[in-house]
C-alpha cells in the first residue's frame, strides 16, 4: 500500500488469471487454452505482416477485422458496423461493463460464473446481485426474469456455456429471457461457444437489448495475439466504440488484427479443430467416469469435474506433483471439490487418466 495510492485501488479485489507456469514436460490444462497451434494462414499473415509498416500505427476502426468477423457471421446478417473489436474480449468485457452496464439499478449475474465480472463492478463501482445457480449448476431464467419483474435491474450478463461450470443455456431460453427483460441490456459471453453450444448471435437482429461478446483466444487458438469482439445493434457498438475512443484508440496492433483475419478466413482449420477438442472432450469424460468422477455436462473446452472420494484441493496438488495442473477454485464452497480441466491432446488425457490411476 501507499499513501500515492487512489482511493479506489484500496478497495480492489484483482482477478487472478489461471497459473501460467514456465515448467518443462508440464500437462498444462489449466487455463482453457487451445491445444492445438492457429491456423497455418496465420502464420503466413504474421510473417507478411513484419514489414515497414510497423512504423505506422494500426487502423483505430479496424474496419478489414471487421469485415471479416461481419462475413463469418454473415448467416445472421451481421454488419461491419454491428462489430465492436477489442485487445482480447476481457478488454471488449471492461468496455461493456462501462458503456452498458453502469446504472443506477444493479447488474444481474450467477452467483458461479466468470470471476472477473465482479472485478470489473468493483473497478467501476457498479452494483450488482448474484443469481444463484440451480442445484444442478444451471442457470434458471425464470429467477432472472423473476427478479426483473419485482425491481427492474441494470443489466444482465452471464457465459454460455457458463463458467467454470461448462453447462450450456439452450437459445430458447435466452430468446425467452431477451423478451421478458426488454428494457435492459442482455450481455452473453460466448468465449466457449464454438465447442458445442448454440449462439446467440442468431438473434441479434431481432433483440436491440442483446450483445453478444467472442473471443479469438479459445477455438480459434490465438490466446496470445489478445483479439476479443462484439455483435450487436449498432446503438450498443456505438457506445463501446466511445468508450474506446476515450481509452485507446488503437487496441488492436498490425499482427493481431493480420492473424485474427488470416484465422476467420480459414473455416475448414477451425471445424477441424474445435470437432478434435469434441471427440477428445467426450472420451475423456468416459474415462473419468470409470474413475469415480461426476461431470457436469459440458459445450465448452473444459470440463467440470468432481471425485466421489477425494478431496478438491488435495487431488489438484496430488497432480501437480506429477507435472499435471488443473485449475481449481476454493470458493464458492459448493465447488470447493471440483477440478476444471482443459480438454488437451488425445496425449494429454491419457497422461491424465494415467496420473489419476496411480493417485486413487
Amino acid at each position: 500500500m501507499s499513501k500515492f495510492w487512489s482511493s479506489i485501488v484500496h478497495k480492489l479485489t484483482p482477478y487472478v488469471p489461471g497459473e501460467q507456469p514456465k515448467l518443462d514436460n508440464l500437462v498444462k490444462l489449466n487455463t482453457n487454452e487451445n491445444p492445438y497451434g492457429p491456423s497455418p494462414k496465420v502464420i503466413e499473415a504474421l510473417k507478411a505482416e513484419a514489414a515497414d509498416s510497423l512504423r505506422l500505427y494500426p487502423d483505430p476502426n479496424s474496419d478489414a477485422l471487421k469485415a471479416a468477423i461481419s462475413q463469418t457471421h454473415g448467416a445472421y446478417g451481421i454488419a461491419s458496423n454491428q462489430v465492436f473489436v477489442g485487445n482480447g474480449s476481457d478488454e471488449v468485457l471492461a468496455h461493456v461493463f462501462q458503456a452498458l452496464l453502469k446504472h443506477d439499478l444493479p447488474l444481474l449475474f450467477p452467483d458461479i460464473s466468470y470471476s472477473f465480472y465482479p472485478v470489473y463492478c468493483g473497478l467501476y463501482e457498479i452494483s450488482y446481485e448474484t443469481i444463484p445457480l440451480n442445484e444442478q449448476f444451471e442457470i434458471q431464467v425464470d429467477d432472472y426474469i423473476e427478479r426483473y419483474n419485482t425491481k427492474k435491474c441494470g443489466g444482465i450478463i452471464f457465459p454460455n456455456p457458463n463458467a467454470p461450470t461448462g453447462i450450456p443455456l439452450a437459445l430458447a431460453e435466452i430468446e425467452r429471457l431477451l423478451k421478458a427483460s426488454t428494457e435492459s441490456v442482455v450481455v452473453v459471453d460466448e468465449a466457449y461457444v464454438d465447442f458445442g453450444t448454440e449462439s446467440a448471435v442468431s438473434l441479434i437482429n431481432t433483440y436491440p437489448n442483446l450483445l453478444v461478446t467472442h473471443t479469438l483466444s479459445k477455438a480459434r487458438s490465438l490466446a496470445g495475439l489478445r483479439v476479443g469482439y462484439a455483435l450487436g445493434n449498432a446503438d450498443l457498438i456505438q457506445a463501446l466504440t466511445r468508450v474506446k475512443d476515450s481509452f485507446n484508440s488503437y487496441p488492436v496492433d498490425r499482427f493481431a488484427s493480420a492473424g485474427a483475419i488470416a484465422s476467420m478466413q480459414d473455416m475448414t482449420y477451425f471445424n477441424e479443430t474445435c470437432a478434435k477438442v469434441i471427440k477428445t472432450r467426450d472420451v475423456l469424460v468416459r474415462d473419468l467416469k470409470t474413475l469415480g468422477f461426476k461431470i457436469l455436462p459440458s459445450g465448452a473446452n473444459f470440463i467440470f469435474a468432481k471425485h466421489a472420494t477425494q478431496n478438491g484441493e488435495e487431488l489438484t496438488a496430488k497432480l501437480r506433483k506429477k507435472n499435471i495442473i488443473v485449475r481449481h477454485f476454493k470458493k464458492p464452497v459448493r465447488i470447493a471439490d471440483y477440478l476444471r480441466i482443459t480438454i488437451g491432446t488425445d496425449e494429454q488425457s491419457v497422461a491424465l487418466i494415467s496420473a489419476l490411476n496411480e493417485i486413487l
